[in-house]
């Protein structure tokens, strides 16, 4: 009798568990996204209060005005936080929350870049990425453990929390996305920014510069958690003549963001 109660709930979950990505791909994610977003609001709380919030003015107005123009492609309320950290890093969580450090502001040289990091953080968030790496998590641990663990980030168990929701480098704690997510997040996050009018051409340009910054010594906190390597380069080049004719779209609505640096 119990195997075949285990083996209903097996099922019972196996079934809740088949979800599908922006990009039509097939996912093993069961977690309700209702308590995935409740863990984003109390990760990015924690984020908040461990880390410092930048008061630079210019900072914040550039990195709002970009996010805006992407968030109006996407709906909902979002919040977003430029905290004071030289590191070159920036995240997005369930929950609608976008944070990037002042590092990766000074690091961008343009609108259209900032918007290429922006885009791809918020695609792994529409791509339910870290709904996958929980559930997965969930599948071999104590799930329970984990999802109360986000509000103690110092912990062993509140810094895998972090991780794998898509922020950690903070605490330590580097848990990459699969090859298969970061390409889905750039997909994504290319689309995004044409939609919204921003230059694709200008992601290409910003994850060459990322290699280089990472070229013979240790690489940016972003490039450990979001590898740039030459085929990510390639497949994006790939990709900009259909972005582009979706940015020509968007500037024949009118899309054309003016956010200055």
């Amino acid at each position: 009798m119990f195997n075949k109660i285990s083996l209903a709930l097996s099922v019972t979950l196996l079934l809740s568990a088949c979800a599908t990505s922006p990009t039509g791909r097939t996912q093993f994610a069961f977690m309700p996204d209702t308590q995935l977003n409740q863990m984003g609001l109390q990760a990015f709380d924690s984020l908040k209060r461990e880390n410092p919030v930048s008061t630079n003015q210019r900072h914040t107005q550039f990195v709002t005005c970009v996010s805006n123009a992407i968030i109006r492609e996407v709906g909902g309320n979002w919040e977003v936080v430029v905290f004071e950290d030289d590191s070159l890093n920036a995240f997005a969580l369930p929950g609608n929350k976008i944070g990037v450090h002042s590092g990766m502001v000074k690091f961008v040289d343009n609108q259209d870049q900032l918007a290429s990091i922006i885009g791809h953080e918020i695609g792994h968030v529409l791509a339910r990425h870290s709904n996958e790496r929980v559930s997965q998590q969930m599948a071999v641990s104590s799930g329970m453990a984990l999802i109360q663990a986000v509000s103690a980030p110092q912990t062993a168990m509140g810094q895998t929390a972090l991780g794998l929701l898509g922020v950690g480098a903070q605490y330590g704690v580097l848990l990459p996305y699969s090859r298969l997510h970061e390409n889905e997040a750039d997909k994504i996050g290319l689309d995004l920014m044409a939609k919204a009018g921003f230059d694709p051409r200008q992601s290409v340009t910003l994850w060459q510069k990322m290699a280089r910054a990472g070229d013979g010594q240790q690489p940016p906190e972003f490039m450990s958690t979001h590898p740039a390597h030459a085929t990510r380069i390639q497949e994006l080049q790939n990709a900009i003549p259909r972005a582009l004719e979706i940015q020509k779209q968007a500037a024949a609505q009118g899309k054309q963001p003016r956010c200055s640096k």
